[in-house]
């Protein structure tokens, strides 16, 4: 029993080196650890490195969607070349072109009238104005051109554009059905170049290249011509790599066997096209002859508007074809749907907390700290322009209003598409009259 009551002394007599815990063995092979971290810093630097990690997100996720995507697409596709099929003259299918408009007073007739002076044969086209419950005269506009082969559809009420889209195939008799813009110009010989792709029966879609054109003073939506040309340029690698993901909404055409079921009235019909198209089998192209002349909106608000509609409804369409985002089914489409469009428009939803991670990480570093300044004022000049600077002269300032405008409007598009609330109906945008001239 003494062994078990000898207390310290006990154990210092058994072990020695027990009883000096800072020197001996234990302080030999136990060097001290003078630059070990305490808990609370190693806390510290895991929420800074989580901080680092959200603030970057924005910036790595644009970079590769807006720069390596495209380099990727470069690379592969360089030493493809894209045939163009032959058609002959006598050969043309049946056309619907198809005009979805509301409240268009202000262009429809001069949209119209380019429509009529398209080269095609007219014994093989229609030509059928979709009037969502107009109530500007715009109607009224379309039945004077009745004597020259314009028919009216026109919807008891307000159901919205894919709506009225999608009552367009009852009544059209062409083959393919063009979907056009009100608000926008075709010359007269795109819509031949459009079709004669048509020719090669793995296509289902076919994507106009809008050229973007507006006064030369308006600095101020300068950015909306470069963001186009790009998205065109982007198209063209895409159709040189099998398929586009998605199509011009001012000018596109689609089989219409592929138009089988209708559309959700929350979604878009030139996006969700060549998702239909490419789960019946078809690819979709863009057509680089096919123009087709996009007036710029005169005023940043304006568009503000339009990207907010137009990126909420193309998120829900993702968001109810998300399948096709399956790279073990649909391979490099797949790829090229998340690439150019879940990863393009996903910097848009993490730049609000990226904001908030640059400003806990200004609180330790004076780089930080000067980012953050840096990007408050930018966001600050944008939304002064967007608010004041109508007819900006001054192009900095132009392209900080309309990358604001982009920012906020492709936020609230997300805050629109995850709770779910579907838009419908829609405003035209304000565009100047433009001719094919």
């Amino acid at each position: 029993m003494e062994c078990f009551s000898s207390g310290r002394a006990g154990r210092a007599g058994l072990a020695p080196w027990l009883a000096t815990p800072a020197s001996g063995v234990i302080s030999a092979r136990i060097p001290r650890l003078s630059w070990a971290v305490p808990p609370s810093q190693h806390e510290l630097l895991s929420v800074l490195s989580l901080a680092v990690v959200i603030a970057a997100a924005p910036v790595v996720t644009a970079l590769y969607a807006y720069l390596i995507y495209p380099a990727i697409l470069w690379a592969v596709t360089r030493r493809h070349s894209t045939g163009k099929p032959r058609v002959r003259a006598d050969d043309w299918p049946s056309v619907t072109i198809t005009v979805p408009v509301y409240n268009a007073v202000a262009s429809i007739r001069s949209t119209l009238q380019c429509l009529l002076e398209l080269d095609y044969p007219k014994e093989r086209l229609q030509l059928l104005v979709l009037s969502d419950a107009s109530t500007d005269g715009t109607d009224d506009v379309v039945r004077e051109l009745a004597d020259k082969g314009v028919e009216l559809l026109r919807a008891p009420s307000r159901r919205g554009k894919t709506a009225a889209e999608n009552s367009a195939v009852a009544v059209a008799k062409g083959e393919i059905i063009v979907n056009v813009d009100a608000t926008i110009a075709v010359p007269p010989g795109s819509l031949k170049h459009l079709i004669r792709v048509f020719d090669d029966q793995t296509v289902g879609v076919a994507s106009g290249r809008d050229v973007s054109v507006g006064a030369t003073d308006l600095h101020a939506t300068r950015g909306e011509s470069g963001y186009t040309s790009y998205e065109m340029w982007v198209r063209d690698l895409e159709t040189r790599a099998g398929s586009i993901v998605g199509a011009s909404g001012c000018f596109y055409g689609i089989r219409r066997r592929i138009r089988v079921s209708p559309l959700p009235p929350g979604l878009s019909w030139d996006f969700a096209s060549t998702l239909v198209a490419r789960e019946q089998g078809y690819r979709s192209v863009s057509v680089a002859d096919a123009v087709c002349i996009v007036p710029r909106t005169a005023e940043i608000k304006f568009e503000f508007r339009r990207k907010g509609r137009t990126m909420a409804r193309g998120l829900s369409t993702l968001f109810h074809f998300g399948r096709l985002m399956n790279p073990v089914r649909y391979g490099s489409f797949a790829v090229m749907l998340i690439s150019h469009k879940l990863l393009r428009w996903t910097p848009y939803l993490v730049v609000p907390p990226a904001l908030l991670a640059l400003g806990l990480l200004a609180s330790q570093s004076t780089f930080a700290a000067l980012l953050l300044g840096t990007v408050v004022a930018g966001l600050l000049t944008g939304a002064a322009v967007i608010r004041y600077g109508k007819g900006i002269q001054f192009k900095p300032l132009a392209l900080a209003g309309f990358v604001v405008a982009a920012l906020g409007a492709g936020f609230l598009a997300w805050c629109h598409a995850l709770r779910g609330v579907p838009m419908v109906t829609w405003e035209p945008t304000r565009r100047p009259t433009v001719s094919t001239g």
